[in-house]
């Protein structure tokens, strides 16, 4: 089914009192503007189009191949539709007006309420039915069940009132008569605004048939302030929780538990409490994610046991089976089948071979103050415990590097090498310190006056 995506995002957004445009703040990790074209794209549309505001810079810079339409004064909805009449054109098609702000919209959702266009209806509207219809739109309904006029809380009658079928904003209509009827609309109103909704009441007096389609209230959950900005975060959250567990995940307590909109999680993983799973994330079946454990841009294999508490920064790739445990901070660094990482550990910029073991304390030296570098550990290498790999550097596969060194230089294959300073003892000087010390600190005792 063919349709054009109007995308309404020329808000100012004053009350997230914010210099980043509302449409660029991000839910799950994603721009609320971006939801939107992504559920549009998913649903179909041949053509979206962001209707912005003349200063939109910043957005244009993050749009790709969309659209664009200039609204050049914020003169309500109607107004803002009106902005997209030129890219749209005059051929005959279906329109779908959604708004940036609105980012939980699902793609067959939008998909349904174009369908109804698609069928017989000239418009239809998203419709919800919340416990507390107070402060919202009512859609006023006609004996054969269509939508005669939308009327504003503020101007309904009693009766009105008490209808709980809601304005969810969203609406599809038949193209060129979306901008007909926009034609008709006035702003003799308290606002002086040209209202979107007054073209249902138009529509259904000139004889056109106007639908409704009944989505989930979270779906037009609308973002004005940073409340509003957390609650659509947890309502995505509680949505991309579920996705997961029904497609075989366990969440010891899903509640304390945070992913990322693009993180692919595959089945049999098992996620304890207080976890982070943010962009660009891959973890791989059957894996642990302990407690307390924070990754990013990481690609997992099969099978691997991360945490708790630790750190998995972009560019992290482990194979099949890798062990890393707490207080273990990794970036941009690619671990072999097998290897590990337990304790207390810092590696970066780094390749680690196979069954390779990373003793505690372990750090990979990779910045000079000027530039990162790499080091190379080979397949079944033993790096001893506080040990500093100063890089670039390399050690040889099944190599052993005595806990406490700092290696400066390469390591071949099978060798082991110990980098630190000798001991140096001198029998019973222990007890001179402390006798030396003692004597400096106790104070001299002096007789009293007589």
């Amino acid at each position: 089914m063919e349709f054009t995506a109007i995308i309404l995002a020329a808000g100012k957004g004053t009350r997230m009192r914010s210099s980043l445009p509302k449409p660029l703040h991000r839910v799950g990790g994603h721009p609320m503007l971006g939801w939107s074209i992504d559920a549009a794209r998913m649903a179909g549309t041949t053509r979206t189009i962001a209707v912005l505001a003349p200063d939109s810079g910043e957005i244009q810079k993050w749009l790709d191949d969309t659209a664009i339409a200039i609204q050049e004064e914020q003169l309500g909805t109607g107004n803002a539709v009106a902005a997209a009449r030129d890219a749209v054109g005059q051929d005959d098609g279906i329109a779908i007006v959604m708004f940036a702000d609105t980012p939980l919209v699902r793609a067959d959702s939008i998909s349904a309420i174009v369908g109804k266009v698609a069928d017989d209806a000239a418009i239809a509207v998203a419709a919800f039915e919340p416990a507390d219809p107070t402060g919202y739109g009512r859609l006023v309904q006609g004996r054969d069940g269509s939508i005669e006029s939308i009327v504003e809380h503020r101007e309904a009658t009693d009766a009105q009132q008490r209808i709980g079928l809601c304005n969810g904003g969203i609406m599809a209509a038949r193209t060129p008569l979306l901008f007909d009827l926009l034609d008709q609309v006035t702003n003799d109103n308290a606002k002086g605004e040209y209202y979107l909704t007054d073209i249902v009441a138009l529509a259904s007096a000139g004889g056109h048939r106007v639908a409704h389609m009944v989505i989930d209230e979270t779906e037009i959950l609308g973002v004005n302030d940073r409340v509003d900005l957390a609650a659509a975060e947890a309502a995505l959250q509680s949505r991309l929780r579920t996705t997961a567990m029904q497609a075989g995940v366990t969440m010891v307590a899903p509640d304390t538990v945070f992913i990322a909109a693009d993180a692919v999680i595959e089945p049999d993983v098992i996620i304890e409490p207080h976890v982070v799973i943010g962009g660009g994330c891959h973890i791989g079946e059957g894996s642990i994610i302990r407690a307390f454990s924070h990754l990013e841009g990481t690609h997992l294999g099969a099978c691997c046991i991360i945490g708790p508490y630790a750190r998995l920064r972009p560019g992290t790739e482990a194979g099949d089976g890798v062990k890393v445990g707490n207080f273990v901070e990794i970036k941009k660094t690619k671990l072999g089948a097998g290897a590990k990482a337990n304790h207390l550990t810092y590696l970066g910029d780094a390749t680690i071979g196979s069954k390779a073991n990373i003793g505690a304390g372990t750090i990979t030296c990779n910045y000079d103050g000027f530039g990162k570098h790499e080091t190379l550990i080979g397949d079944g290498a033993f790096i001893g415990s506080n040990t500093a790999l100063v890089a670039p550097v390399k050690i040889g596969a099944r190599a052993i590097i005595g806990a406490g060194s700092t290696i400066t230089r390469d390591v071949g294959p099978d060798n082991i090498a110990v980098e630190r300073a000798h001991t140096s003892e001198r029998e019973g000087a222990a007890a001179k310190f402390r006798e030396t010390r003692q004597n400096k600190v106790t104070p001299t005792k002096t007789k009293p006056r007589s």
